[in-house]
């Protein structure tokens, strides 16, 4: 598949780079001629300079044929814009765009254009590593009202299957981390001593699941 990436920062040459490396053609787009030192000397891709969201430089780097577009300058409404030109005016119908403010996520989102809140993220990864478990999300969609959780359940859910726990609870196990491996649960697979839990649910109705969960199901019932 042929992507078109705009923004040669930090993000946008690793990308270019983990990208080549799976086999893609990538095209990357940058303002500033000196922001291609970050690709390494190897790179075989396609460097365009010029801004994101002109239809010329887009043809340049091949959006015409591109299977997916990524904008991830350092501006919001240069990302979003070029995100929304690529996908109204050239049909890519892949494409993400980066963002810092996430209190626009959800505008964005109405907007069809996929974002990824880097501060948001960056704060949610630190404060799960500082804070105890279930503290903060793994995931937050870009609304911020939907999340996926790790939760902590009391000793007494162990030999429960996942279907009563749902149901306790009213919200999806997304999936178990069982000895180090990801399992996607079915409806009559048991909690085993050691399972890492993980839930899908709304974030105003984590307070209720945590609360069920530290409890035994005896209680709950």
């Amino acid at each position: 598949m042929h992507i078109v990436i705009m923004g040669c920062g930090r993000v946008g040459s690793t990308l270019a780079h983990i990208l080549e490396d799976n086999g893609h053609s990538v095209a990357i787009i940058d303002r500033d001629p000196q922001a291609f030192r970050r690709l390494r000397a190897g790179f075989r891709g396609k460097r365009v300079t010029g801004i994101g969201f002109d239809r010329d430089v887009l043809i340049e780097a091949g959006i015409e044929t591109a299977g997916a577009y990524v904008s991830v300058s350092s501006g919001d409404n240069s990302n979003v814009i070029s995100a929304r030109v690529a996908r109204e005016t050239f049909g890519v119908e892949n494409v993400v765009a980066r963002i810092y403010d996430s209190r626009r996520a959800e505008v964005y989102q109405r907007l069809g254009i996929p974002t990824v809140a880097t501060v948001r993220w960056t704060a949610d990864q630190i404060l799960r590593r500082i804070l105890p478990e279930g503290a903060e999300p793994l995931w937050r969609d870009p609304t911020g009202t939907v999340i996926l959780a790790e939760v902590v359940f009391h000793p007494h859910w162990i030999g429960t299957t996942l279907h009563r726990i749902e149901k306790a609870v009213g919200a999806r196990v997304a999936f178990i981390n069982r000895m180090g491996e990801a399992l996607l649960p079915k409806a009559d697979t048991v909690l085993q001593e050691g399972d890492i839990l993980h839930v899908i649910a709304a974030e105003n109705d984590m307070d209720r699941i945590h609360k069920v969960l530290s409890g035994t199901p005896e209680e709950e019932d």
